[in-house]
């Protein structure tokens, strides 16, 4: 009988609950439930079909073989040139480095900074795999704590307060997963101000929601702080702007010292990303923008839809989603747990949300919805929670 004997640390890996609630929503759709699906965080739109002609059209003129392991020296160029053009920031294309999708980054990141004594801080409720790469590399994770009052945003004071001696890296989410939260200007200021008192602590901000605020709020880049460039790592990509997930291609810009630490890890990890994705990213960022703009405002009124229709269900409140495309009611009032919650509203009214807790402790008591779906099924889904609450 075989007897593996598998690394340690593996027990210490972490998953992502939306995978598996899709998982299950899936199996019970074809066994004949009619499920709405409002859990997994992606678009419901094509892809722009110049993007997919350009990938084509790649994969036709025989772009077939490995690129540098940092990226086609164009899609560096026109990732820098969009960074100038959104956040106006001078950015050196020799500092970009693309990846297949924006979990690569985390992990070499962590990687980079995580190992025993060493102490990382994420935000929670926040995208699981952050605490999940941590535990892996052996730190410690310290969470900063979102909390609803703040509309979800981090308090810059409080995350300055839980720095340490140990402490290597910091991770912060603007826009936020799951929360929609938005963090305000003035903390960001408030943060890399404090940051000064740090030099040590390097700082991972995760961007990918970057092209999708609401309600007139406009992204704030650390990109657009260069008192803190040589320490930050921004992650952004193009999976949830143009609809791109399942083409697997994001980047980060990171400082100098670290560039040739992180292609050495791509080098190792996947060589490179396949060359046709990267052309229909250069055509993403080059083309025209308009099919982002369409998908920015239809997603605005299914924020309003499903937050107004959230906060008339009985037990359940809704703070205003303000980035993203997700929003988090706090479901307290309904007697449930968060875990509770997800498997019921699932199995009794056909419904597919993740229970915060998905998300970190901090997330007790709340569900995450994506409004990634069309309002009819938005509706509709609302509509059958209510009946069963």
């Amino acid at each position: 009988m075989t007897e593996l004997q598998f690394a340690e640390n593996l027990s210490r890996l972490g998953t992502e609950s939306a995978f598996t609630v899709l998982a299950k929503a899936g199996k019970m759709a074809a066994e004949g439930r009619d499920i709405i699906n409002l859990g997994i965080g992606q678009p419901d739109f094509r892809t722009p079909e110049h993007i997919v002609e350009a990938g084509i059209k790649a994969l036709r003129d025989g772009h077939h073989g490995y690129t540098p392991a940092n990226g086609l020296p164009e899609l560096r160029e026109a990732v820098a040139a969009d960074l100038h053009r959104r956040h106006g920031v001078e950015v050196n294309p020799d500092h970009v480095v693309a990846v297949p999708g924006g979990k690569p980054t985390m992990f070499f990141a962590v990687l980079m900074f995580g190992e025993p004594g060493a102490e990382i801080m994420y935000p929670n409720p926040g995208f699981p795999i952050y605490e999940s790469v941590i535990r892996y590399s052996g730190a410690t994770p310290v969470p900063i704590e979102l909390k609803e009052e703040n509309g979800f945003a981090f308090s810059a004071e409080a995350v300055l307060g839980q720095i340490t001696p140990k402490t290597r890296l910091i991770i912060i989410n603007s826009p936020a997963n799951p929360t929609g939260g938005v963090t305000p200007k003035e903390e960001i200021d408030k943060l890399v101000a404090g940051l000064a008192e740090h030099p040590q602590v390097a700082v991972m901000s995760d961007e990918i929601y970057s092209n999708m605020l609401y309600g007139g709020r406009e992204h704030v880049s650390l990109l657009q702080y260069p008192e803190i460039r040589d320490r930050l790592i921004m992650l952004d990509g193009w999976s949830k702007t143009y609809a791109m997930t399942g083409w697997r291609l994001g980047y980060a810009v990171w400082p100098e010292a670290a560039v040739d630490h992180v292609t050495r890890l791509c080098i190792n990890d996947h060589s490179c990303v396949n060359a046709a994705t990267q052309h229909a990213g250069i055509a993403a960022l080059n083309g025209p923008q308009d099919a982002v703009r369409e998908m920015v405002a239809e997603f605005d009124a299914r924020r309003q839809v499903i937050v107004e229709a959230l906060n008339g269900l009985p037990g359940v409140r809704c703070a205003d989603a303000a980035g993203a495309f997700y929003a988090f009611p706090n479901i307290e009032g309904t007697g449930m747990t968060s875990r509770e919650a997800q498997d019921r509203f699932l199995e009794e009214a056909g419904v597919a949300a993740i229970a915060g807790t998905s998300f970190g402790k901090f997330g007790e008591g709340y569900l995450r919805f994506s409004y990634a779906n069309s309002t009819e099924n938005i509706r509709e889904a609302i509509r059958r929670i209510g009946e069963l609450l």
